[in-house]
């Protein structure tokens, strides 16, 4: 292990010394003259460069990325009990199937042939062809390690990651948390066996009303503290050390903390109980109504229990809107845009009006377009009280036609990352892997580890590659760093590549099992930077 480590030192080291020095001595006067400087150096990392590169490709998709319009089908359908809106959807047996037309599964490349798709279903009926009811348990989330904790307080206070770290680091010396520089997410099961000691310091010391009351409520309902058999406690997944917790001591220098160190612990408080929280439960039905092989699909969910989510209910929102902004593996994202109502068929004039606003003319169809924000939110309300509806239908029932409409969506430009999300995305770098062994071998330790990324970024910060929004700690590329990262992608390409921090990882944990020696792993780096050397010397 220790061999290991002297190695990942050295060979960070050896990388940054000198390929910082020749790139500079080779490209500083041309990078100092296109940045209007009067020198420049070239800094370069084997972590470093890795993360500026992934900036600077997020930030020229974004700028490269075109937008395409397309549009959706959506149904609305009624009886007696109500109505309910679904969308359609190609199948094999649609007209449509692997039609030019469709840019997608579930979407036209021109409204007109939208519009045309929906005459075509005039005068047909509808029957709803399957009802699926499930029931689901969705258990509490993983425990905190740093890069979670440290995207976490990024969304809630808008602080940088190296911030947070320092926020942790006193909790920890103030022993009020465990050891803070972790990549697990788990316990370990000498740990799990001892867990009473810190909800019962805890119950005795935190004196915050919310917490306590979760507390009495386990205690009340009489919730298992045993955790040996579930998902937060694995042996294999912990390094050198387990999640980060509350320790249930510490509480006499709680009060001298700042706000914001106690609202961060806070945190680590809730998540920590609420993995001692039933799962939340839901019930979800799925409808699907046919059209003469035109196939319509809705869905409504329901929370029956809440479980853990009376502690995460404020996290969960969070998530919820968050992932539809920070997939970081996402390229093109799709954004509804505004609907138009077509047409009313199959329903006498008195039902059409009680359940929708037919359009009569152009007047009245361009008003309907433009009211965007109040057709959603009656959209939303829909949405509330579809479960009623749909619990009722059955299968082989007819359904009537209420209304159709074309919903305009559009593709949208991956996010930029901010300063926290980057952690996460530098902890799941091996998603930007194609090679399956390579990515379980960077799975573990991603790139950089979670003592040393946050510095990574403030380094990148203090040297002009990156810029970091105040406010929004949003990271975008500054003209250095893309001058920088131009140089790079043209002299030595693969630094910019996670694929190569990774083959090193898994040199490096070959070394710590002892299934190489260190002699050879030390070879092999030597003779890349001095294949590299030699490269880039005969082309300067």
């Amino acid at each position: 292990m220790s061999d290991s480590a002297y190695l990942r030192a050295k060979e960070d080291y050896l990388i940054g010394i000198n390929f910082s020095r020749l790139l500079s001595i080779i490209y500083g006067r041309r990078v100092a003259k296109e940045i209007n400087e009067e020198k420049a150096s070239i800094s370069v990392g084997r972590v470093m460069t890795c993360v500026l590169g992934m900036v600077v490709s997020r930030e020229r998709e974004i700028r490269n990325f075109v937008k395409t319009p397309f549009y959706k089908i959506v149904g609305e359908f009624g009886n007696d009990n109500g109505s309910f809106k679904a969308e359609w959807k190609v199948s094999e047996k649609s007209a449509m199937y692997e039609s030019p037309k469709l840019y997608n599964e579930s979407g036209f490349k021109k409204v007109e042939d939208a519009k045309q798709f929906i005459i075509s279903l005039k005068e047909k009926k509808a029957v709803i062809t399957d009802i699926k009811k499930t029931k689901q348990k969705e258990n509490a989330p993983l425990l905190f390690n740093l890069a979670e904790i440290q995207n976490e307080c990024t969304k809630r206070f808008k602080i940088k990651p190296d911030e947070t770290l320092e926020v942790i680091q006193n909790l920890y010396e103030q022993k009020l948390v465990t050891y803070p520089r972790t990549d697990a997410r788990v316990l370990s099961t000498a740990v799990a066996k001892e867990i009473s000691k810190n909800l019962n310091g805890i119950a005795k010391g935190y004196g915050d009303e919310e917490i306590q009351k979760y507390i009495k409520k386990m205690v009340e309902e009489k919730y298992s503290t045993n955790l040996i058999k579930t998902k937060y406690v694995n042996d294999s997944k912990i390094t050198d050390h387990y999640a980060l917790i509350p320790t249930g001591q510490g509480y006499e220098n709680y009060n001298k903390l700042p706000e914001l160190q106690k609202q961060v612990y806070k945190i680590i408080v809730k998540r920590f109980l609420a993995i001692f929280y039933p799962p939340a439960e839901f019930s979800k039905i799925s409808v699907t109504v046919n059209i003469e092989n035109e196939e319509f699909s809705t869905s409504g969910k329901v929370c029956t229990k809440i479980g853990y989510l009376e502690i995460l209910k404020d996290f969960n929102k969070d998530e919820a809107s968050d992932k539809k902004t920070e997939d970081l593996n996402k390229t093109n994202t799709l954004e509804e845009r505004n609907s138009e109502n077509i047409t009313i068929m199959n329903v006498p004039k008195e039902k059409a009006e009680e359940n929708s606003s037919p359009i009569n003319n152009s007047e009245e169809k361009a008003e309907n377009s433009n009211k965007v924000d109040s057709s959603e939110e009656k959209s939303e309300d829909k949405k509330v009280n579809n479960m009623d509806i749909l619990k009722d239908l059955k299968k082989g029932q007819e359904i009537q036609i209420l209304n159709f409409e074309t919903k305009e969506s559009e593709t949208s430009p991956p996010t930029r990352y901010n300063s926290g999300s980057i952690i996460l995305a530098m902890e799941n770098a091996g998603k930007l892997i194609e090679d399956e062994e390579l990515r379980e071998q960077i799975k573990g330790a991603g790139i950089g580890t979670s003592a040393t990324r946050a510095e990574i970024i403030k380094k990148l910060e203090k040297i002009s590659y990156i810029a970091i929004n105040t406010k929004t700690q949003i990271i975008t590329p500054t003209k250095k760093g893309e001058i920088i990262y131009d140089v790079v992608a043209n002299s030595m390409p693969d630094m910019l590549n996670p694929k190569l921090t990774a083959s090193w990882e898994k040199g490096l944990d070959m070394v710590a099992k002892k299934e190489i020696k260190s002699e050879e792993f030390m070879g092999k780096l030597e003779k890349y930077i001095n294949s590299k050397f030699d490269k880039l010397v005969v082309r300067y």
